[in-house]
């Protein structure tokens, strides 16, 4: 068994779903499972709709219906699957007339009304793989076990669905049928429809493959995998061919968005690879997310870099070896709620990182009281993923290209996962530096 996800990209019209189908056939052998997107821009639709409802009181599902509608007469569907959608139409439209009736759009609300886009995907995607001559049937998720929390916009899937969603996945299997699912959404133990917040369609994904014990998950989208580094920065940029869970996270957080690292929590606990394909270019090798590389792998798989950070340096004024001053330190961003991202410490002073968007004065005063601030705008991080057990010769042959540019490194960071490396330079300077390690390492 494997599990393929498809985005709304791969499914946003009726030509990209004929693709998609004729993906999905070349793999039937393998017994899969579909997990769904809403249908391009449906998602962007629904909320256009409610806040219309909400701000104006104007009730209208058409480009929802039309969208949908024009995909079904695309395929050359016919009048049944029309029929079927209708019911959801008229559901959505009861739920816009009660937003615009109360003037109230919770988060509860919000997820509902949502759902109704994965909801209408998985069903036209079935309707056309069942003309294709394939045994295939439409779920939303909840039919198959995805039970959740109720922190609505962004739920939690409990621990009771890696029981139940083997328990209804795999007999459909066994059956021969195709299950096409809806990803993003869930029930609450109340039975209210939640949504998974961030990269919660491949988390749908990667959650079935893990509870079931899947031969791997597959996320189709549209690149051709992890690349090696930014194609807008780098030109000869190339996909990855083989990352582990730590780096592939490592790169989410630091800027390369094809898979939310929440997403790949589940194939973690189990050892389920993910392989990341792109659905516009499928004979492409795409990357493949595993535990653990072998002893032949490439030094550093990526280099990837975030720009507009701004670096702290705090020094103590106090003795040396007076304890509790890093404690001070963190308690005073705590109290602005402000999140640092890299930290380089000795026992009298760290220097730390910070996205830019925070006003600082007022955390400048407090920590003033006890150290000496220095606060610089304008930097940039570059972070280098790789094997931690070559970090000397990634830091020598980094640094030395760093000497090359004239550029000062102004502080390296060696993350908790082992996986990445990270040093600040400017603003300005960061790109030359990831072109010229990419010439390096890769080139």
């Amino acid at each position: 068994m494997i599990v393929m996800k498809f985005g709304g990209s791969s499914v946003a019209s009726a030509e990209r779903i004929r693709y998609m189908a004729d993906i999905v056939k070349t793999q039937l052998d393998k017994s899969p499972v579909l997990v769904l997107s809403a249908m391009g821009d449906t998602t962007d639709y629904l909320l256009e709709a409610a806040d219309r409802a909400f701000k104006k009181g104007e009730v209208s599902v058409d480009r929802v219906e039309a969208l949908h509608l024009s995909t079904i007469k695309g395929l050359k569907l016919g009048a049944a699957p029309e029929r079927a959608l209708r019911p959801l139409f008229d559901e959505l439209t009861s739920l816009l007339t009660g937003i615009s009736l109360i003037r109230e759009l919770t988060g509860r609300t919000k997820d509902y009304l949502v759902s109704f886009g994965e909801r209408l995907s998985v069903r036209i995607a079935a309707s056309y793989l069942e003309s294709r001559g394939i045994k295939a049937r439409a779920f939303d998720a909840w039919e198959l076990g995805f039970v959740s929390d109720s922190n609505f916009t962004q739920a939690e899937l409990l621990k009771t669905s890696w029981e139940k969603i083997p328990q209804h996945i795999l007999p459909l299997i066994r059956a021969g049928t195709l299950p096409v699912v809806t990803g993003f959404i869930a029930k609450d133990a109340k039975g209210n429809i939640t949504t998974l917040g961030r990269g919660g369609s491949d988390l749908s994904a990667t959650m079935i493959a893990a509870s079931c014990k899947a031969e791997e998950v597959q996320v189709w989208k549209d690149v051709d995998g992890i690349l090696s580094a930014d194609p807008r920065l780098v030109k000869n940029a190339r996909p990855v061919d083989v990352v582990t869970y730590e780096a592939a996270a490592e790169l989410a957080y630091f800027g390369a968005q094809v898979l939310h690292p929440r997403a790949m929590q589940p194939c973690m606990k189990t050892g389920v690879p993910v392989l990341v394909k792109n659905s516009y270019n499928p004979e492409a090798p795409g990357t493949r997310i595993v535990q653990s590389l072998g002893k032949k792998a490439s030094p550093i798989q990526a280099i990837t870099s975030r720009k507009n950070v701004t670096l702290v340096d705090i020094a103590s004024t106090r003795m040396l070896g007076q304890y509790g001053f890093l404690a001070e330190v963190f308690s005073c961003f705590a109290k602005y709620g402000i999140s640092v991202d890299m930290v380089a410490t000795s026992e009298v002073s760290v220097s730390l990182t910070l996205d830019a968007a925070h006003d600082l004065r007022e955390l400048k005063k407090d920590i003033s009281r006890i150290a000496r601030v220095d606060i610089k705008a304008g930097k940039a991080i570059v972070t280098i993923i790789g094997d931690v057990r070559r970090s000397s010769e990634i830091l020598a042959r980094s640094f030395n290209t760093c000497e090359i540019l004239g550029v000062q490194v102004q502080m390296v960071s060696q993350g908790a996962s082992k996986v990445n490396i990270s040093f600040i330079v400017n603003d300005a300077e960061a790109a030359d530096v990831v072109k010229s390690l990419h010439a390096d390492f890769f080139e």
